[in-house]
């Protein structure tokens, strides 16, 4: 709990200062959908773009996170809420210390999203709503998790027994049943090129 004596220490160097070192806007790129629809595929291939264009980014990834930082939140709908929540701390972080974060997470619900969102500056959280269908996601299947929830092996698996909160307004949308990766990474990179760069 956040006590009276808490005071945030204002620092010398700014948002502003590190941004202008890099070249780069800081974002968050916050991409969402089931599992399988591609999010952590397109987060990797995406950061190998902006590297390969000189854009220093991160990438936050959901097992990676529960492997560590969130290893003690369990499925159940608090657990995935304090998920996002921390999630959401650190990409602030890293978005203050200059640099274009990636997410790949589930984030299943749109409060949770959205409190995300309201953590950062405006423009600074940009959601990309990874849609695949849930037959083909449960197709791709590479890691087994849906075979297992169907037969209630895992409990609380979002698209067949948690739900799924489709994004209403997100700032990009890809569709990776009908574009290749290629194709999805291109798109991604066109839309995001002129808010990450800063103008002479």
């Amino acid at each position: 709990m956040t006590g009276n004596n808490i005071i945030p220490h204002s620092h010398t160097i700014s948002k502003i200062d590190r941004n202008n070192l890099t070249g780069n806007s800081s974002l968050v790129i916050w991409f969402t959908g089931l599992s399988g629809s591609g999010k952590s595929t397109l987060a990797d291939n995406l950061e190998k773009k902006l590297f390969a264009n000189g854009i220093l980014s991160y990438i936050l990834d959901g097992d990676n996170i529960r492997s560590g930082l969130n290893k003690d939140l369990d499925f159940s709908d608090s657990g995935r809420k304090e998920n996002i929540r921390r999630i959401g701390e650190v990409a602030k972080l890293l978005c203050d210390a200059g640099v274009v974060v990636l997410t790949a997470f589930i984030s299943p619900f749109r409060q949770d999203r959205k409190d995300v969102r309201d953590m950062l500056g405006n423009g600074e959280f940009i959601e990309i709503y990874v849609k695949c269908d849930l037959s083909e996601c449960e197709k791709r299947d590479v890691k087994g998790l849906y075979s297992k929830a169907r037969t209630g092996e895992i409990k609380d698996f979002t698209g067949i027994s948690s739900p799924y909160e489709e994004p209403q307004n997100p700032e990009f949308t890809v569709d990776t049943k009908k574009l290749t990766i290629e194709e999805s990474i291109n798109e991604i990179y066109n839309y995001l090129e002129p808010k990450i760069r800063i103008k002479a």
